[in-house]
């Protein structure tokens, strides 16, 4: 990332609440230059495109566009924080790390919180973590529909053998490259390792979010699998797991989730 300010767009229909939460950010993220508020999903995407700001501060339910239907329109370039009075429209994205939501009225430490996973983002030139899948789950939240069923089955190709594995004997998933590598238990509880052709981001919307959680940017851990969580510098952490020598990273965006429970 370059070293000029980064920039937000902030969109709600209520010119108090924007207003709120453009003083909130000022204290939160001084640095933050605040190039275009909008009054509606349309005006949002129009002032988007106008100015290109890093992130979009988008409220859920506007007229015309809703914010998710505005986030279509923009595309992933930005990082994108969905304001909601109504948390269930973007908890599961919230909890897999895939993207993040504030709760109207906005609480100064979870600002913080999404000021610190931004900034990360920001920092490692990431591209926005939404998709269309994820968008796809919003909408449905958003018309009362319920989630597809989580995934339960893994193929991957073990050598010349393509492997069926049970989700629930994996103990973790990590990111790599344009891959996504699966650790998990054979039938005689044996870790073993598998890389998948699928997308880290895309699988974490399919997984069961009572049991899979994102602890890092490439990481998704098995909560099954975690004997104990050790704090580290700089509101890090690193995971250890049962029966497995390696270690895994928290980042300090994802550590709140250890708090939390």
């Amino acid at each position: 990332m370059s070293t000029q300010r980064a920039t937000a767009l902030i969109a709600d229909d209520e010119p108090l609440l924007r207003s709120a939460l453009e003083r909130m950010l000022a204290t939160a993220w001084p640095e933050l230059e605040i190039v275009a508020q909008a009054r509606n999903g349309s005006e949002a995407v129009t002032l988007y495109q106008e100015k290109q700001p890093q992130v979009c501060f988008l409220d859920v339910q506007m007229p015309g566009l809703t914010g998710v239907e505005a986030a279509r329109q923009i595309g992933r370039q930005p990082q994108l924080v969905f304001v909601t009075a109504f948390s269930q429209y973007a908890v599961d994205a919230f909890e897999h790390g895939a993207l993040d939501y504030l709760v109207k009225p906005v609480e100064a430490a979870r600002l913080a919180d999404t000021v610190a996973r931004l900034q990360e983002r920001l920092r490692s030139d990431e591209l926005g973590s939404h998709s269309d899948v994820l968008l796809d789950r919003l909408s449905a939240r958003l018309q009362g529909k319920r989630d597809p069923a989580p995934l339960r089955w893994l193929r991957a190709s073990v050598g010349s053998t393509l492997r069926m594995i049970a989700v629930e004997d994996v103990d973790y998933l990590r990111s790599d490259e344009k891959y996504t590598r699966i650790a998990w238990r054979d039938e005689q509880g044996d870790a073993a390792e598998a890389l998948i052709r699928t997308p880290l981001k895309e699988l974490i919307l399919q997984l069961d979010q009572e049991q899979f959680v994102q602890v890092h940017r490439s990481v998704v851990v098995n909560l099954h699998a975690v004997s104990q969580v050790l704090r580290g510098d700089n509101e890090t952490g690193t995971i250890v797991l049962k029966g497995r020598s390696e270690q895994l990273p928290v980042s300090r965006s994802f550590l709140s989730v250890f708090r939390q429970m």
